[in-house]
């Protein structure tokens, strides 16, 4: 509950700046392309775009909740107020992934309601949506503690963020469909856990996608699994986090 109180108390930084930015690249695509382009799998361009931006928001701001959450708390010297406590290393990774997936969730919600009340979009399975969605949170949220144990300082997460995550987020389908790629480009993208992550979610919202959404799940839950499992023994050891 701490991890969800901290960003709810910031929530127009935490919850509605992630909505306005969703809502303006929205915005800029339609203006800029949106009438001169035609049908992507089979739907109006911004149908297909808004999937990508919605899970590009999301894991965004997942990976920033639980990164910020642990540098912050070393850069001021209380992570002690984590470690001092009884509890295992499982139940510290629960802590901040609940965080993680609430915001992603709460995001998630927010950009949902936009698109059904703007563009009239109902998802075509809701259920595979939202279970990509939390996927997606847990993955880049088991990330984000990874990065937050590692890094020391605030630049040092700010290269992770601007190097790693940002062109995973951009370079995996947010914008297009990875069908137009090269060959070589888009071997590549079928190798990124987080193109699935976009993927699945664009099946779940317009019922078309560029790879097998049971394919989809299974790359993100064990990419999921995997830098949570590494999370765990990073918070478990206490590996630069106790003096």
């Amino acid at each position: 509950m701490r991890e969800i109180k901290r960003f709810l108390v910031v929530w127009t930084q935490t919850l509605m700046a992630p909505l306005v930015t969703a809502g303006l690249f929205l915005m800029i695509f339609n203006l800029a392309i949106g009438p001169n382009r035609g049908d992507v799998m089979g739907v109006p361009f911004l149908q297909f775009l808004a999937p990508g931006i919605l899970t590009m928001t999301v894991i965004q701001n997942a990976f920033a909740n639980t990164s910020s959450s642990i540098v912050i708390s070393k850069v001021q010297g209380n992570i002690v107020d984590t470690l001092m406590p009884p509890l295992s290393g499982f139940e510290v990774l629960v802590g901040y992934l609940s965080g993680a997936v609430a915001r992603g969730l709460f995001v998630a919600l927010g950009i949902s309601l936009g698109l059904f009340l703007v563009l009239g979009v109902v998802p075509a399975h809701p259920l595979v949506a939202l279970v990509f969605v939390i996927l997606g949170a847990l993955f880049l949220g088991g990330l984000g503690i990874v990065a937050g144990v590692f890094a020391e300082k605030f630049d040092q997460m700010a290269a992770i963020t601007n190097f790693i995550v940002t062109p995973l987020a951009f370079l995996s389908g947010t914008f297009y469909s990875v069908d137009a790629l090269p060959p070589v480009l888009r071997a590549l993208s079928h190798i990124n856990p987080v193109f699935y992550l976009i993927d699945g979610v664009r099946f779940g919202v317009i019922g078309a996608s560029d790879s097998a959404p049971l394919l989809g799940f299974v790359v993100c839950s064990l990419s999921a699994l995997g830098v949570c499992m590494l999370g765990w023994v990073m918070l478990r050891s206490g590996y630069r986090l106790k003096p």
